[in-house]
């Protein structure tokens, strides 16, 4: 039985952008086990091994491979698709990444959002649209002062930066193109940072300890110290959809920024991650590479006031940091024993997500 926010995507034709991806992928088997018709537009996977392959997110939907900065190709599928809800996930999400490819990043971040949007713009069903974007577009002042919706936006490094234009340019169609009562409901989703099974992704904490544990080595972790806010996948796609279901509605309340983190508890620095995952873990040898000063800019303390979401939508983390990173391990753990089980470990986990949450509406 679907849960009161998931009925109104039941039956719906609902598009992922950035389906490919780690978070895109849980989305995707999520919106499938509650009946959405999933459609995904994506590049390739970027990693070997990754969530679409090991958990066979191809099959739960209608999937095709495009570049989103390919302007006319992209109005032209999603005209055909013709979605009703669009989760706009497809990004370069890395920020030392960025440093290398700006102008990629740039280009798919900032540019690819305007074109996503203006499909939609032009497609005759398209009721809500999610774009997401980041916890890293505030002006990062390092302060223990959680973040709000309301607080000043503002790029450092040039991932951040391209986020930050995404949320003006989602900002821009919804006054400019979306507004009215007949228009699309559009809101923008700014996520903590996230774990869970299924990311190989490049300078991220849990694929880091996955790949020296797969190929026992040891773990490098580059600033133990850095604070941010963890929070499962699960935790994040259901804010997702908790805030899809409020713009089906129609009511323009909601077509704004939202956070979606993890409460201060579980704001805590990498090396107590570290900690927490020994307990569920057997970690590798751990070496931290001796400090140096570097011109590219990463931030160190970053925490989100998620008071907006938790009030006004009544979303909240089924999980703690505890039991996200213990449903972690068990995952890539089944992965690793038996890969053929993915598939059925990632629903099972989305089951177990949801019955929590069930035991929250009751």
């Amino acid at each position: 039985m679907n849960l009161p926010f998931e009925s109104a995507l039941n039956g719906r034709r609902v598009l992922v952008t950035g389906h490919t991806g780690f978070k895109g992928g849980w989305l995707s088997i999520w919106l499938n086990s509650i009946g959405a018709s999933v459609s995904g537009i994506s590049l390739k996977p970027s990693t070997y091994p990754n969530m679409f392959t090991a958990a066979q997110v191809e099959a739960v939907t209608d999937h095709h491979i495009l570049d989103i900065s390919r302007q006319q190709d992209l109005s032209e599928l999603i005209a055909r698709i013709d979605p009703q809800v669009v989760f706009h996930m497809a990004a370069q999400p890395l920020v030392r990444r960025s440093y290398a490819e700006p102008i990629e990043t740039f280009r798919t971040n900032a540019l690819g959002t305007a074109h996503v949007l203006d499909a939609c713009r032009k497609a005759g069903a398209v009721e809500a649209i999610v774009s997401v974007t980041t916890d890293k577009v505030y002006r990062n002042y390092e302060r223990e002062t959680p973040y709000s919706e309301t607080n000043e936006l503002g790029g450092r490094d040039p991932y951040s930066a391209s986020k930050v234009a995404a949320e003006y340019i989602s900002a821009s169609y919804r006054e400019s193109f979306f507004s009215g009562a007949d228009g699309i409901a559009l809101a923008t989703a700014r996520g903590g940072n996230v774990i869970g099974g299924g990311d190989w992704s490049e300078d991220r904490l849990v694929p880091d300890i996955a790949r020296a544990i797969a190929s026992n080595e040891k773990l490098e972790i580059r600033n133990p110290a850095s604070v941010r806010p963890w929070q499962h996948v699960l935790a994040l796609c259901h804010g997702y959809l908790q805030l899809a279901d409020a713009l089906l509605n129609r009511d323009t309340e909601y077509q704004s920024a939202w956070n979606f983190g993890p409460s201060l508890n579980d704001t805590i620095s990498v090396q107590g991650v570290l900690d927490k995952f020994a307990e569920a873990w057997e970690l590798p040898e751990i070496t931290t590479p001796a400090y140096q000063e570097s011109s590219k800019y990463e931030s160190r303390l970053l925490m989100l006031d998620c008071n907006k979401a938790r009030e006004k939508l009544g979303w909240k983390p089924a999980w703690d940091l505890n039991t996200a990173i213990l449903r972690t391990a068990t995952w890539y753990n089944c992965h690793m024993a038996c890969s053929e089980d993915t598939p059925m470990i990632t629903l099972d986990q989305i089951s177990e997500y949801r019955s929590a949450l069930a035991a929250q509406f009751h």
